[in-house]
């Protein structure tokens, strides 16, 4: 009877706990590439909580699949961009970051990375154009009753959907160009004395040098992203019928899910809506095929090495293929590539190529000894939380920043694609698998990563159904949306004690030379009586 009573209680709880949770109607917003993997678990966790999740996806897309099996729906909307385009503008973004960049000046590298990002905006603007002027889609949304807005605001207007819907808004980002959409838009704070620039290869240990050069690579990535966020302004202001801006719109979000976490980070001020979720996508290997297995089995006690530069890369050209060909040749590990271009004539038998692999199994599997990647985040992630050390070879975005991290925190060593040579890689590759100081660090890492509390995908989901459950996190939201930048940085309260300290200064002075007139007439006068 006592059994009974125990099970009973035990069953009243847990349909109390089914009780409590509210589904919701969540919209999401379209995003591509690396980014769409971040936010397909997330999706996934809310639909098995019972909530309901459409995915807006335009009709021209690189890595999005309508007819894909899925447990959410899609809301199409037309674009007037062919698929074409779009690959053309893809193909040479990557031929800029993998051969140009490195051959540019500053000066150079800095109008070419402003031409490139201003032809990007004009294409977002498109999607803009087919989801917000398209008054089938924008009514059919209206009459949908969102709860939510879930964005990647890699790409721009998701903003003006949620004012136009009059629903709050969750990000979830790694990190924009120099941390400009966080600290000016989101305002958290990053003390440029200690928290390196995004993208500026520097640690959290900088010179007196560095901390110049961050200073200033701050300054000249600001000026960029605000010049070039003209463009939204106008878009913005404009659809709005009002003067308002890009960033200002952004600041409104109610909580910004950043995807890493401090396995990863450097130390860095928080604000109460900045949630750190990285490892989002991460989960424990499951069983390889079977031809797969079996050829990671035949590696012996030399085990096997990974080697992933994304699904991006696919115009790597013959002579870099052959290089890398050669050097994976010359160590006494098996090696998975993942590669789909022309097979190099340098590949060895130790070597197999495929055109996808599954990559998290690979990385979990107890026969990887190193893993050979272009540092995107989410295969760092996956690499930290199997404890796997790393040789990055970084392409573009934030993947060389990604690797400076790793390298700073003795997972990881890192070549240059474009001068790399054969002897290069191998020397990389015995380093990470031989010392065994890199996969102590790896697993240093991986307990990090796996001490919290919750689960990262539980905990980005929290903080969903928080805000739908609150309507909103504007408690979370710090003042210092509301000031003037020099109100933010106290230049006013500066001013006025300045002024305050000037005026007693001025007034003593008046006195001091007051008393001395009168002194130097006194005496004078008593001079002249003598």
């Amino acid at each position: 009877m006592k059994v009974q009573s125990h099970t009973l209680a035990c069953v009243m709880l847990v349909f109390s706990t089914f009780g409590s949770v509210k589904c919701g109607n969540i919209l999401v917003w379209y995003t591509e590439a690396s980014h769409w993997i971040n936010l397909k678990p997330v999706l996934e966790t809310l639909t098995d909580r019972g909530h309901s999740v459409t995915v807006l996806l335009p009709n021209v897309t690189l890595f999005m699949d309508a007819t894909e099996k899925n447990r959410y729906s899609y809301e199409m909307f037309n674009v007037s961009l062919s698929l074409d385009e779009l690959s053309d503008w893809m193909d040479e973004i990557l031929y800029f970051t993998m051969y140009e960049m490195d051959k540019l000046n500053m000066l150079e590298l800095y109008m070419k990375s402003y031409q490139i990002i201003g032809k990007d905006l004009d294409l977002c603007l498109v999607y803009c154009d087919g989801l917000l002027k398209s008054e089938s889609v924008m009514d059919k949304l209206r009459k949908g009753r969102y709860d939510v807005l879930f964005v990647d605001p890699i790409f721009p207007c998701s903003e003006l959907v949620a004012e136009t819907l009059d629903i709050p808004i969750v990000y979830t980002l790694r990190l924009s160009i120099a941390n400009t959409m966080e600290r000016l838009c989101g305002q958290s704070p990053a003390p440029p004395s200690y928290v390196p620039g995004a993208m500026s290869k520097f640690t959290d240990k900088m010179t007196f040098s560095e901390r110049i050069w961050n200073f200033l690579f701050y300054v000249s990535q600001d000026a960029l992203a605000v010049s070039l966020w003209k463009k939204l302004d106008a878009y913005y202001s404009d659809y709005l019928g009002r003067p308002t801006s890009f960033c200002e719109m952004m600041g409104k979000a109610d909580i910004w899910l950043i995807r890493t976490y401090w396995d990863f980070e450097y130390p860095r001020p928080l604000v109460p809506n900045f949630k750190y979720v990285g490892g989002i996508h991460c989960r424990p290997a499951k069983p390889l095929p079977k031809d797969m297995e079996e050829f990671v089995e035949s590696s012996g006690d030399d085990g096997v090495v990974v080697f992933s530069l994304g699904s991006m890369i696919k115009n790597m050209t013959k002579e870099r293929a052959n290089v890398i060909a050669s050097a994976l040749g010359q160590i006494p590990q098996k090696v998975l590539w993942r590669y789909s271009g022309e097979k190099p004539e340098t590949l060895a038998p130790n070597t197999r190529l495929y055109d996808w692999i599954p990559q998290n199994d690979l990385l979990g599997h107890p026969k990887t000894k190193a893993f050979i990647t272009h540092g995107g985040t989410n295969g760092i992630y996956e690499a930290i939380y199997h404890g796997v050390p790393m040789v990055g070879i970084p392409m573009f975005g934030d993947q060389p920043e990604n690797m400076v991290h790793m390298k700073s925190e003795g997972a990881a060593v890192i070549m240059d694609f474009n001068s790399m040579e054969t002897k290069d890689l191998v020397d990389g590759l015995k380093a990470v698998i031989n010392d065994p100081s890199y996969k102590e660090n790896a697993m240093r890492l991986s307990r990090i990563h796996h001490d919290r509390p919750v689960h990262p995908r539980d905990e980005a989901v929290f903080w969903i159904e928080f805000v739908m459950r609150h309507k909103g996190a504007k408690h979370l939201r710090v003042q210092a949306h509301n000031l003037t930048w020099y109100q933010y940085h106290s230049l006013d309260v500066f001013a006025f004690l300045l002024a305050i300290i000037a005026l007693v200064l001025f007034i003593f002075y008046k006195i001091l030379k007051s008393c001395v007139v009168r002194c130097c007439f006194r005496s004078r006068s008593k001079s002249k009586k003598e």
